[in-house]
């Protein structure tokens, strides 16, 4: 038995074409991930305004106004909807916003939900409950 067939082992080459296959996997996998990320961010959003809406619709119908706030609410105040019994949580990654009058609104959720740039993430719900992406930062 010569020395060579002794020895056990993994030659260099077949380090390096493991270490390209996970390579591989990896670039394949993190866009995907970043993908989901990014629709559990806006899955929050979503499910918030549309807690404004029916809220909004309860606040009406008790005292014929609309609810229209002194300013937005988010993770830093997250009490700023307490009179339509909606509370921001303090990992929110949204700032929320009310704009109207007695009779209109329009709630406003904004972020920058991927990175730093410009682009802003932003949804719209309106009184009539019209849910709306203003601007996907996702898709940018």
């Amino acid at each position: 038995m010569n020395k060579r067939n002794a020895e056990k082992g993994f030659t260099l080459i077949e380090l390096m074409i493991v270490v390209v296959i996970i390579g591989l996997l990896a670039a394949m996998a993190i866009p995907r991930f970043m993908a989901v990320s990014t629709k559990n961010k806006q899955s929050e959003a979503k499910l918030i305004l549309k807690q404004i809406y029916v809220n909004q619709r309860t606040y009406r119908q008790q005292g014929n106004t609309y609810f229209i706030p002194a300013g937005p609410a988010s993770a830093a105040t997250p009490q700023a909807f307490k009179d339509i019994w909606v509370e921001i949580m303090t990992p929110a990654n949204y700032t929320y916003t009310i704009v109207g009058n007695a009779n209109s609104f329009v709630a406003t959720a904004t972020s920058d939900i991927l990175d730093d740039d410009p682009a802003q993430d932003i949804w719209t719900i309106d009184n009539t409950g019209n849910l709306v992406c203003v601007s996907d930062d996702s898709q940018i």
